[in-house]
Order: structure tokens, then sequence, then C-alpha cells
């Protein structure tokens, strides 16, 4: 049964992306959305890097390392591959998580927090993104600030509101959140 959901969930996202993507496109320009944010002097979270926006990420916002949490088909032809970004001179990492219906898994969550600190750790700036900038990097992003700030998951997500107001963390994204707290950051 759960093998039979998790098909229909990411048949689903894939039903949706362009659509999802488009209404991206629009709130940017309609409302007071912007395609990504800073979370802090090194982070940004944001949408979908299109290919459009390369230069603008690495040259206005000093961007050379990119963490993405998107299935092949989200970023195959909008945006650059991890070779194509080398070139440009930008460390890529891509953790495949399906769209709306998955949170990242601890051990995604666990190495996508250890390159951001990685790459920040000599001045880098990362870009972490999903389709929308809301929600699968919102949570990497929210791991990232409980481990650098020993902040509670509540503290993080706050944080990222004040930031990106339009963010949306469901359930399981929340469930994620209180493990990576309890596993990696309340220990320590």
């Amino acid at each position: 049964m759960t093998l039979v959901l998790d098909k229909m969930s990411s048949v689903l996202a894939r039903v949706l992306f362009f659509p999802s993507l488009a209404y991206n496109v629009m709130m940017e320009k309609i409302s007071s959305r912007q395609w990504y944010n800073h979370v802090d002097n090194h982070v940004i979270l944001g949408a979908l890097p299109l290919r459009n926006k390369t230069q603008e990420l690495i040259e206005t916002e000093k961007v050379n390392a990119v963490v993405s949490l998107n299935e092949d088909y989200e970023v195959r032809y909008l945006t650059h591959q991890p070779e194509e970004w080398k070139k440009l001179g930008v460390d890529a990492i891509r953790f495949s998580v399906v769209d709306m219906f998955e949170a990242p898994p601890q051990d995604m969550l666990l190495k996508g927090v250890e390159f951001i600190n990685n790459k920040i750790s000599n001045g880098g700036v990362v870009y972490v993104h999903c389709k929308a900038g809301r929600s699968r990097s919102a949570a990497l992003v929210a791991c990232y600030l409980m481990k650098k700030h020993n902040w509670t998951p509540e503290q993080a997500i706050l944080h990222l509101k004040s930031v990106r107001p339009h963010i949306i963390l469901p359930p399981n994204k929340i469930t994620a959140l209180n493990i990576f707290y309890k596993s990696q950051v309340q220990c320590t």
C-alpha cells in the first residue's frame, strides 16, 4: 500500500510541476515574493536557479555552491547540471526528494548541512533550493540554522519566516526537523 501511495504522490508531483512553477513565476511578478532570500551572510534560500538567474547568482550574490532538493526531471532542462555548475566555478550537490509529499530523509539533511558548513567555512555562499524554495529546501536550511545556532525547530522556522514569509513546512517536514534536532543538535 505504501509503495502505491509513494508512486501516486510522485506522479502527482510530476503532473503539478509546470503549473506550480508557472504559479511561482507569476507570484514573483505580481506579489512581494522574491525568487530568493538571504538567510544569513552565507546561505540563500530560493526557488529553482533558472538559467537566466545564473549570472546574477554568481556575480552579484557571489554564490559558489548550490544544494538542490529536486528530482531529476525538475532540473534537467531549466537549470544547470552539476558538470555545468562546475565549469562556472560552482560546486553543486543534488538530493532527490519528491515535491510536496516527501520530507528529506535524515541522512540527506545531515549531508546537506555538512556540505553547507564545509562551503561556508571557506567564506563561500551557498544557494539552497527546491522548485519554489518553500518546503524541501526550507527544511534543510532550518536544519542548518538549528545546527549553527543551537536553535529549536521553532526558532529556525521563525527566522526563516522572517526572511522568506511564504515558506511552508507541513507536518512531515516538521517531524523531520524534530528528529534532526533531537539527534544532531540537542545531543551536542
